[in-house]
């Protein structure tokens, strides 16, 4: 099963897993950051394995990373929209691989804006535009890739300029990216008080809450998206944050950490972890984290999970910048929370 999905994954779609696949090359050891431009991909590999790709498919609204793909060669990222699998959801075509955007920034959403949004309300969504690959590194246990995008109004104002880090780091049993977003205000932008943001990623089916019903969920604009109940047969997902907090009941709660274990068809275990950082705006985060699938760091929300709380409403005045730095460890086996807050406290250590 899980060699299918890989070789499925590089030979089905429009061209997406055929680009990795040609990068990737049994004989290259160390971690390759490939840039194709020419194809809207950079392609990176881990001894030649794949790991993931940075992409900017017009099919898309923002850049993402997809697929992402375990040391075991597990994919743990959800097919739809760009390569759908028998089995999955095929509810919130904006969930593709993982991203970083939000969904109210001067009342424009950037989160929710896919092909599927009609024409009459195209003109209240937004757009990160990929611009340029400025770097690209490759090393023996480390690759980076820094590049730039803008986010741009559904009037057509550019208004933040996003400049991004990945570092993608080998381990024994792991696999780790760091992204580092600084955006710069062209304009003053707001950040308003909202549940869609910021870090993202949507995942596979066995990655699931085994006990997520579905439902209608509404954007802050008031929005519905229904995710159908699914068979839930094969979904063995568990979310745990830094707080204890497990399962359904992390939705809305904060924490520096929050990790996703779960074990694939053929019974290998896998955890997903997310860590925020103590310089990042509204830290610790709260988690945006749904059993069907998504799961979010939003530190940029507050009366929206907690009507108790004041509303943060994050403000960048114009030509002034903040910076967002998390890491993304995908482990081949299941970490605890005493593993997660070793890695916390080295995340905290290494940038400052």
């Amino acid at each position: 099963m899980r060699k299918f999905l890989v070789l499925s994954l590089f030979l089905t779609g429009f061209g997406l897993g055929s680009g990795i696949a040609k990068t990737a090359d049994k004989g290259v050891q160390g971690v390759q950051v490939v840039a194709d431009e020419a194809h809207q991909r950079v392609d990176i590999t881990i001894d030649g394995k794949a790991f993931t790709s940075y992409i900017w498919p017009t099919s898309l609204k923002k850049p993402v990373l997809y697929p992402l793909i375990t040391d075991e060669g597990i994919t743990v990222t959800r097919g739809y929209p760009l390569e759908p699998r028998p089995g999955e959801r095929v509810d919130h075509p904006h969930h593709a691989g993982m991203w970083f955007n939000y969904g109210n920034v001067n009342g424009f959403d950037f989160w929710n804006n896919s092909d599927a949004i009609k024409p009459e309300g195209r003109s209240k969504m937004g757009t990160i535009y990929q611009k340029k690959v400025v770097s690209t590194k490759s090393g023996a246990n480390q690759g980076e890739l820094v590049v730039e995008s803008l986010w741009v109004t559904g009037e057509g104002k550019d208004i933040l300029k996003d400049t991004t880090r990945y570092v993608f780091t080998k381990r024994k049993g792991a696999r780790v990216i760091d992204e580092i977003t600084t955006l710069q205000a062209l304009d003053k932008a707001v950040f308003n008080d909202d549940k869609e943001g910021v870090l993202g990623m949507r995942v596979a089916h066995w990655l699931e809450s085994p006990d997520e019903k579905g439902g209608i969920f509404m954007d802050a604009n008031g929005r519905p998206t229904k995710v159908d109940t699914a068979d839930t047969a094969g979904a063995t997902g568990v979310y745990l944050t830094s707080e204890g907090v497990k399962g359904g009941a992390v939705w809305s709660t904060r924490g520096r950490w929050c990790i996703l274990t779960g074990n694939d068809p053929d019974k290998h275990v896998v955890t997903i972890g997310m860590i925020d950082n103590p310089k990042n705006p509204g830290y610790p985060t709260y988690w945006h984290a749904r059993g069907y699938g998504l799961f979010a760091a939003n530190p940029l929300g507050r009366s929206i999970f907690d009507p108790k709380q004041p509303a943060f409403n994050y403000t960048i005045p114009k030509d002034q910048s903040a910076t967002f730095r998390y890491r993304v460890i995908l482990f081949s086996h299941a970490a605890d929370a005493e593993e997660m807050n070793r890695e916390a406290d080295t995340f905290a250590a290494e940038y400052k």
